[in-house]
């Protein structure tokens, strides 16, 4: 993630682009897709690899061919991280340009603000690459969605849980916890909180932080309280380092517990590497397919340098080639057919398709010929249940020597057990 864009950079080179590749240009029809993603503030570096994710899987499905007979293209606008912000953005894609579709936002605290206040009302099909919130799945129980909501991460339900357990396997009996004050901070917690106790592990305090602040002193001073061994950092990148900068000279023990997003090659360089040699984390995992091997050998050159193991870069190169597939299947870029499609272009019962232009080649025949496909993805093979959400692994990794290694993977299986009651 060093080679990343400036946000103002990017920004205006994805406001001006359209993902028309030349061989497409001359499609007699073109089909929008709404993509709002964190392109600058603390979850800039987030959303500007899953931008490129979604190019790059659109362009791979117009070099198949595109979809519904049209080339498929994004209308990209940045929230700057902030709901309100992404509400605008995300009106006005779906009022003024009527995109059948939108992809977005990253962080929960965009992506709910989205749903509640635009796609579902409008009934216009959404989708997440990594907001992670238990809130988004209260929501489809509650009615609320109006069925239009998938996203392409696991839960944070299942992420907290599984959190609990490497942080015990790994020693970490006694510890602080910081986390960002929004949804995805708060529900992360909550979760933790639960299953780290039943295992038999002790928070010491819960310190919440609002974002983008020039200091966190404070909040790190008031971590220290009950002599933790250790501090459970639940943040971005940016404010995640100055968080950890901030703990460490004060005195805490450099020892971390890390959520998804803090596997950045950003935050070990912005705190620093000897401080990090004992700090673990979890992602939502995957389950290795043709995708990924395709996916890990061609994303860097695409997007310019962004790492394929950027946080969000998988997934939402699967949410692009899903919606893509979708918007074939359905033959016509209505958000209800397409809404319909979406779970029968990943159906178990299928024809496995994976990512690239000859394997879309493939998955645009087999729908033309009305057979049922099985898009096997980057992060794995993956089934919408009724609420759009997913199961899958979890990834545990660990920074050694300023790199972030996986050393191990908890099976969906092994955290329900867990959150059960059981060890």
């Amino acid at each position: 993630m060093k080679h990343l864009l400036s946000g103002a950079a990017l920004t205006a080179l994805l406001l001006s682009s359209a993902v028309l590749p030349a061989a497409a240009q001359t499609s007699p029809c073109t089909i929008t897709v709404g993509v709002v993603m964190e392109l600058t503030g603390p979850a800039g570096a987030y959303g500007q690899a899953g931008a490129k994710s979604v190019e790059m899987a659109f362009r791979d499905i117009n070099e198949a061919g595109g979809a519904a007979g049209c080339t498929l293209a994004t209308d990209t606008r940045d929230s700057q991280s902030q709901g309100n912000v992404a509400v605008d953005q995300a009106t006005q894609l779906v009022n003024i340009r009527k995109v059948p579709v939108l992809i977005g936002g990253i962080i929960s605290s965009v992506s709910i603000p989205i749903l509640t206040s635009v796609t579902a009302p409008a009934g216009v099909v959404q989708v997440s690459p990594a907001s992670s919130s238990p809130t988004l799945t209260n929501l489809a129980q509650e009615g609320k969605t109006n069925g239009v909501f998938f996203r392409t991460i696991t839960s944070d339900a299942l992420q907290g849980t599984a959190a609990a357990k490497y942080a015990i396997d790994q020693g970490m009996t006694k510890l602080a916890v910081v986390h960002v004050n929004n949804d995805f901070g708060v529900n992360m917690v909550r979760e933790f909180e639960t299953a780290y106790k039943a295992l038999g592990g002790t928070i010491t305090s819960v310190t919440p932080y609002n974002e983008k602040q020039a200091s966190y002193t404070s909040e790190a001073t008031a971590a220290m309280e009950g002599d933790p061994e250790g501090l459970y950092l639940i943040s971005y990148p940016v404010d995640g380092a100055t968080i950890a900068r901030a703990w460490i000279s004060q005195g805490g023990a450099p020892t971390f517990l890390l959520n998804d997003g803090m596997n950045s090659a950003d935050f070990v360089q912005a705190v620093g590497a000897r401080y990090l040699d004992n700090a673990y984390g979890t992602s939502s995992g995957t389950s290795p397919t043709k995708s990924t091997e395709y996916f890990n050998g061609n994303y860097k050159e695409f997007s310019g340098g962004i790492d394929p193991a950027a946080p969000a870069a998988d997934r939402s190169y699967d949410a692009g080639a899903i919606v893509g597939l979708a918007i074939a299947k359905a033959g016509k870029p209505e958000a209800a057919a397409i809404k319909d499609a979406m779970r029968q272009v990943v159906d178990p019962a299928g024809e496995p398709i994976y990512a690239g232009p000859e394997e879309f080649r493939r998955a645009l025949g087999l729908i033309a010929e009305g057979k049922p496909i099985r898009y096997e993805g980057v992060i794995g093979p993956v089934e919408f249940d009724a609420n759009g959400d997913i199961t899958g692994p979890f990834r545990l990794w660990r920074i050694q020597n300023g790199e972030v290694t996986t050393v191990g993977e908890m099976s969906a299986e092994d955290v329900a057990k867990i959150k059960s009651g059981g060890n």
